[in-house]
């Protein structure tokens, strides 16, 4: 027999973020972030309207400076007047003690702080700063990501395991060092908030790096290192396919290990572009491991030389877009149908036997079959669709079979 080994999840803590609970065991949680500036409250409401009704979980803005700040401030009584319950996370840099010392309304505000420990400050003055920001989580309950990141990774640390390095009989290479380095950045840094006060459970850590292998390393030490609640994201995945597939493999693989609590998609957008797209990229990396279901999937062949007909190409685009104008009213009527999976083939060739495998499937004449439809329900030939309006009387025996099924 041949199973599926699934990974035991790692166990971290549990991290409550205005109701969103991350690690512990519950279903990894999606994130994204804007790319508006936060002191433009209209064009940030928007975007963060949109990122939270396109599934993002948890929605990062950034806090820069004072009008960010009186930005971020407002938006929360936007998004509370449009009865948009969003967990913010405020993503600070350089001068995040000051603008949260500065602005008490801030720090109720936001959900979670973000705190990069190589860009708080530097020499002296970086330990006071990081401990203004971690007491201020601690004065109002609040969730810290302690996010390292390679681009910014603290000097004082790196330089001793540089040196430490020097002195091996057999040396490491440099990036060995820096994977050391970030996982040591993180840990030590945490173990600070709790010396601070942070209790654990307030606690997320993350290791940001821009290759697929590095960050799969990083993450595995940390996970095998402690037990905090840990944020999976490729940084500077890139734009377009080239950061699809990089953020799909390396958080897709560490998923399949069972490391990770919550992802983002760091995808660079074209101009103009839509921002959810990196919220659909996470939530298909889930429900592509069968992690989470956030919509009915729909099964479709690539095409070749039996399917000249660009037909059965457009039934599964048309039936994908039915699928997702209908999904918002469908969630609370039919409970579980974001589980429903739906076959569109093109031919005979595997037509039949994927359209079996599936809840609901059709499968098209290719070119030169007979001009006849077999529709599949739960596993077995139930229909024969011909003619010329196949594409509807199969969106009416799905629809049927949604109410059906899933219907009260």
């Amino acid at each position: 027999m041949v199973q599926i080994v699934k990974a035991k999840r790692h166990q971290t803590q549990a991290v409550d973020v205005r109701g969103i609970q991350i690690g512990g065991g519950a279903p990894v949680v999606v994130q994204s972030m804007t790319n508006t500036d936060t002191a433009d409250v209209d064009k940030t409401f928007d975007q963060v309207k949109d990122l939270f009704l396109s599934g993002s979980e948890i929605v990062r803005i950034t806090v820069n400076n004072e009008d960010a700040a009186k930005g971020a401030i407002a938006l929360r009584e936007r998004l509370i007047q449009n009865n948009l319950d969003v967990p913010l996370a405020g993503c600070f840099h350089y001068n995040g003690h000051t603008l949260l010392n500065d602005f008490p309304e801030l720090c109720e505000a936001l959900d979670k702080y973000r705190i990069n420990p190589g860009n708080v400050g530097f020499g002296k003055k970086k330990d006071a700063q990081y401990e203004i920001m971690i007491q201020k989580a601690v004065e109002y309950n609040k969730a810290v990501r302690i996010g390292v990141n390679w681009g910014s990774l603290d000097m004082v640390l790196s330089t001793k395991l540089m040196d430490e390095n020097a002195e091996r009989d057999i040396p490491w290479e440099s990036d060995a060092v820096m994977r050391e380095a970030l996982v040591q950045s993180a840990l030590i840094s945490a173990e600070k908030a709790q010396e601070i006060g942070l209790r654990k459970d307030q606690i997320i850590l993350s290791a940001k790096v821009s290759r697929v292998q590095d960050l799969i390393a990083v993450y595995r030490a940390l996970a095998e290192r402690s037990d905090y609640a840990l944020h999976l994201g490729l940084t500077e995945a890139g734009m377009s396919s080239k950061g699809i597939v990089a953020t799909a493999l390396g958080e897709g693989i560490l998923l399949n290990d069972g490391i990770g609590d919550t992802i983002r998609a760091s995808l660079t957008p074209e101009p103009g572009g839509d921002r959810t797209l990196e919220v659909r990229v996470c939530k298909e990396i889930l429900q592509a491991l069968g992690l989470r279901s956030f919509m009915p999937e729909v099964a479709a062949c690539p095409g070749c030389g039996r399917t000249t007909s660009t037909f059965f190409q457009e039934l599964a685009q048309d039936i994908q877009r039915y699928l997702d104008v209908n999904m918002l009213t469908w969630r609370k009527e039919y409970p579980g149908v974001e589980e429903l999976k739906v076959a569109v083939m093109g031919c005979i060739v595997n037509g039949p036997g994927e359209s079996k495998h599936a809840d609901i499937g059709i499968s098209l004449p290719g070119t030169g079959e007979s001009p006849v439809a077999p529709v599949f329900i739960d596993g077995k030939k139930a229909h024969t669709l011909r003619g010329d309006n196949i594409a509807q009387e199969f969106q009416d025996l799905v629809e049927s079979y949604i109410h059906r099924r899933y219907g009260s």
